[in-house]
């Protein structure tokens, strides 16, 4: 190194940017690791295989850096007040230890405890009785304790599932439990409850009065919507204005056509940007195509795709178009609903893909799940599916009543599957053993 440079005088106001600046930094790589890869998506297999490890070895990276900070907090804490481990954790920190080949001191250090603490677990790794040290998290050998296994492991599948779709999902399968039940087991607060099944769309005339129009059948009101998915997971840079482009390949635009009778999704598009009124009415165009006939009513909100083309396209087919009142909450709240449920339930689980194939098969993958395997509480547990065809739920309809329990003698059969192998999609199936 030139020893003249640790003399060189810096900038007089450079200490008071330099923090502004190492975040500027952060920001513009992750941009340009954004145009990178996108660019890259769309070339060779080898090309394509390369992103996609470069871009999971960035995401172990990120997640390692949160545990530092995590356990960086924790250290801080004096050791005697630090919560303890329970018996359960014990014995899954074990787990971890014999299938990672730690020995005592790298277990003891990834866990902020002492290895003298971790030699004592071994000993006493086969003690029994409740007042053991160690212990089995859930053993499943008995009736309850198979539900609760069943419960916990739907919640550990797909996080933002409350105790009222949990029990739900178990009432589709002939399993009945209290949502009070379900609530203990998974010690969470209730799910929020969904829009009411009323407001399909409001819209002010010109004296001022709000007119609501209401699905009475599936087919009768389309909502229409459009909304943004991140790929990198969000949109703030530290430079103005603040925030990256809203187009690929730093999001994806999805429009959705959401049935509001049933929930039923009737179609959707994918966009690399903000999409035109000529393309919400091409994709509109594939779903009366795909249904058989357009509605009576469209809902939407007064974007600047839903007029001009648009207009022409409801006055073609015979569609009264309604928008969602400015500043009236609740106008178009049943497909802002599915649009969390979307990005909450499939889309923040998974790492979204740049290529457009890849992006279009996880949304299929989650609107037939949607669709035919996700309880609503507004239809009493059916699900989109069953509403639209007016089917009863799975469980009515293969003869189980409403009230009935099973008793803690049946031998039972727990089929938990999931669609196309993606494990925040899950299928459950209950049966009774042969």
């Amino acid at each position: 190194m030139d020893p003249n440079l640790s003399t060189t005088p810096l900038p007089p106001s450079w200490p008071d940017h330099v923090k502004s600046a190492f975040l500027q930094a952060l920001g513009m790589a992750h941009t340009a690791m954004a145009h990178i890869r996108g660019r890259c998506i769309d070339g060779a297999a080898a090309e394509v295989n390369a992103v996609d490890s470069e871009r999971l070895r960035s995401e172990v990276e990120l997640l390692r850096e949160e545990l530092r900070i995590k356990d960086a907090r924790m250290a801080r804490v004096p050791a005697r007040r630090r919560p303890r481990y329970c018996p359960g954790d014990r014995l899954a920190i074990l787990q971890l230890k014999a299938s990672r080949g730690w020995n005592e001191q790298q277990a003891a250090s990834a866990f902020l405890i002492s290895a003298a603490t971790i030699a004592g677990w071994l000993k006493r790794v086969d003690e029994k009785g409740t007042a053991a040290l160690i212990q089995v998290v859930r053993p499943v050998n008995r009736y309850p304790d198979f539900v609760d296994h069943l419960v916990q492991l739907l919640k550990l599948s797909l996080p933002a599932m409350g105790k009222v779709r949990i029990a739900q999902l178990l009432a589709r399968a002939g399993l009945h439990l209290a949502v009070s039940t379900v609530g203990r087991m998974v010690k969470r607060p209730p799910a929020s409850p969904p829009p009411p099944a009323s407001e399909a769309g409001l819209e002010a005339n010109s004296a001022g009065v709000v007119r609501t129009v209401t699905a009475k059948y599936p087919g009768h009101v389309w909502n229409v919507d459009l909304t943004t998915v991140p790929i990198g997971g969000g949109f703030w840079v530290s430079w103005i204005p603040h925030a990256l482009a809203q187009s690929w390949p730093f999001c994806w635009w999805v429009g959705f056509i959401l049935d509001h009778f049933s929930r039923r999704v009737v179609g959707f598009s994918v966009f690399a940007k903000e999409p035109t009124a000529e393309q919400i009415c091409e994709m509109l165009d594939r779903a009366v195509e795909r249904v058989g006939q357009a509605p009576k009513y469209t809902v939407t909100d007064q974007g600047p795709q839903f007029s001009g083309k648009y207009l022409a396209w409801c006055e073609r087919h015979g569609v009264k178009p309604r928008y969602g009142a400015v500043g009236q909450h609740g106008s178009i709240a049943v497909i802002e609903r599915f649009f969390l449920t979307l990005k909450s339930e499939a889309m923040r689980v998974i790492m979204v893909p740049f290529s457009l194939a890849a992006m279009r098969a996880e949304l299929v993958a989650a609107v037939q799940w949607y669709d035919a395997y996700r309880p609503h509480q507004s239809f009493g547990g059916r699900t989109p599916a069953e509403v639209y065809e007016g089917l009863k739920r799975a469980d009515q309809r293969a003869g189980t009543e409403s009230g009935s329990r099973l008793t803690s003698g049946e031998q039972l059969a727990l089929k938990v599957s999931y669609l196309e192998g993606r494990k925040h999609l899950p299928i459950v199936e209950l049966r009774a053993a042969a």
